[in-house]
């Protein structure tokens, strides 16, 4: 059996490798969005009903194209709808 000594600078380089692994691990992950989304895709990430997507459709709060019978949705209207509908905080009498 064959001893190893480690020295102080093993150690040290030894930290900043795990510390650079840390790092990239908590680091959030930037996930690729796809500009264009199919209605299924939309209702997914809204949470909505098919009837809810056809009102926002109707009354003109989503844009769309449409191409073959194929609605598509741009991704960065739907994120200027939902930051375009926040609300305030109603402050009342009873908390």
């Amino acid at each position: 059996m064959a001893i190893e000594v480690i020295t102080r600078e093993d150690l040290n380089e030894f930290r900043s490798l795990l510390l650079n692994d840390l790092k990239q691990i908590i680091q959030p992950q930037t996930q690729q969005v796809k500009q264009w989304l199919k209605s299924n895709e939309v209702r997914k990430l809204l949470n909505i009903s098919p009837g809810t997507l056809q009102n926002l459709r109707i009354n003109g709060t989503l844009t769309f194209t449409k191409i073959g019978g194929i609605m598509y949705y741009n991704y960065s209207d739907i994120e200027k709808v939902l930051n375009g509908n926040t609300q305030k905080k109603v402050s009342t009498l009873f908390k």
